[in-house]
């Protein structure tokens, strides 16, 4: 999948586009025939590259029936679809599974977070973020270790934004008695995460040990939300590498599974308390 040229708005129009035409059951080239458009034009208007035209974007629209919401946020889409995000400067030297990541990222409403090994890296100190950077089994040099952990701060911004995205995270209780880098860099995550479960644009949860087997035993994962559920995507970050799932079945397995997390896990006074506790006996 070609990622390095491809803006957040591009990708998130094609993705629409590409439903809203299954959702009606047509064919390219019956969808291209309806508005004057060859079915080459409309395949492009469904991948991530190309320019596209919003007048076009629109007859789509009307012909698959969408919502006026739908038609109004994707003609947005397409207005706009040239617009790169912050890391654009930065986007040859960031692996393509990061650049997707913070495509993806750059325009979620909400972002849920199941994690069983570390903390979500929207929430990690630098210490922390410096010290799982530093224990890669592909061993870093200090200045790619600094430049990948820069990225990880610099990323941290689109919480403090007008309007950001809303974070729940739930954290297997591994998760905060994992001591990574020292005992001091663990207490002061630790004390990052307490300052944020009191921030109102934050959720966090504690799933105890006491809970036994959970709903996401396999490991950790990410549901970054659109501005349509349509745009939703799963993110799932494995040791042989990244995969993104955005297909109905796929979202609505970990959708689910994040509900029972939610109601498994500890309320956020009591998983506070649970965190305050570990932070004195390290």
């Amino acid at each position: 999948m070609p990622v390095r040229t491809t803006t957040t708005r591009r990708r998130q129009l094609g993705a629409m586009m590409r439903k809203l035409r299954a959702s009606k059951g047509m064919t390219l080239e019956e969808a291209g025939r309806l508005v004057g458009v060859s079915k080459a034009t409309v395949s492009r208007y469904e991948t991530q590259e190309g320019p596209v035209k919003w007048p076009i974007v629109d007859a789509l629209c009307r012909q698959y029936d969408a919502t006026e919401a739908e038609r109004c946020t994707v003609v947005a889409l397409a207005k706009d679809a040239k617009q790169q995000g912050w890391w654009g400067p930065f986007s040859d030297s960031i692996p393509a599974d990061m650049n997707l990541l913070l495509t993806l990222e750059d325009e979620a409403v909400r972002e849920d977070h199941f994690s069983c090994m570390y903390v979500p890296g929207l929430l990690q100190t630098r210490g922390y973020s410096t010290a799982i950077q530093q224990a890669n089994e592909m061993r870093l040099a200090p200045d790619e270790v600094e430049r990948l952990v820069d990225i990880r701060m610099k990323r941290q911004e689109i919480l403090a934004r007008d309007r950001p995205p809303h974070l729940w995270a739930i954290l297997d209780e591994s998760v905060i008695r994992r001591v990574v880098g020292s005992p001091s860099i663990m207490r002061e995550q630790l004390g990052q995460l307490l300052k944020a479960n009191e921030s109102p644009g934050i959720t966090l949860q504690v799933l105890p040990f006491s809970k036994g087997a959970h709903a996401a035993a396999l490991g950790s994962f990410v549901i970054l939300g659109g501005a349509e559920p349509s745009l939703d995507v799963v993110y799932v970050d494995l040791h042989v590498g990244s995969v993104f799932m955005e297909k109905d079945h796929e979202l609505d397995r970990y959708r689910l599974a994040f509900e029972y997390l939610r109601a498994q896990a500890l309320d956020m006074a009591a998983s506070s308390s649970l965190i305050e506790r570990v932070c004195k006996e390290i």
